[in-house]
């Protein structure tokens, strides 16, 4: 059995080079800062189902399973954000937080 290699997982050779990073699995801030405004307005629109119309909130629910932290995604759902931010703004005071995470999402995506 000598000679022999078991390789489990991904494997990295590098040959030379400077700061090489073999595989990273953490992604990138910005992809972490995705990653955290969807999750926010995910959190914020289900604790404002309870405050909508009956309309409002089937709108919302079929909103959520589109929430991905994918820019080009979330990118060509853009009808469906100005949709959340627009059911939030029209029940006050109690949906500012969840218009203010539709804002801050946008402002990630360009």
């Amino acid at each position: 059995m000598s000679g022999e290699s078991n390789y489990y997982g991904p494997v990295v050779n590098m040959n030379g080079g400077r700061q090489n990073i073999g595989i990273n699995y953490a992604g990138t801030a910005q992809d972490m800062e995705l990653r955290t405004a969807v999750g926010d307005l995910t959190d914020l629109l289900r604790d404002l189902r309870p405050h909508l119309a009956p309309d409002q909130d089937r709108t919302v629910g079929d909103a959520l399973p589109e929430l991905v932290p994918d820019r080009d995604a979330l990118r060509e759902r853009g009808i469906v954000l100005a949709s959340l931010a627009q059911i939030a703004a029209t029940v006050g005071e109690v949906g500012r937080p969840a218009a203010e995470a539709v804002g801050r999402l946008l402002a990630l995506l360009g």
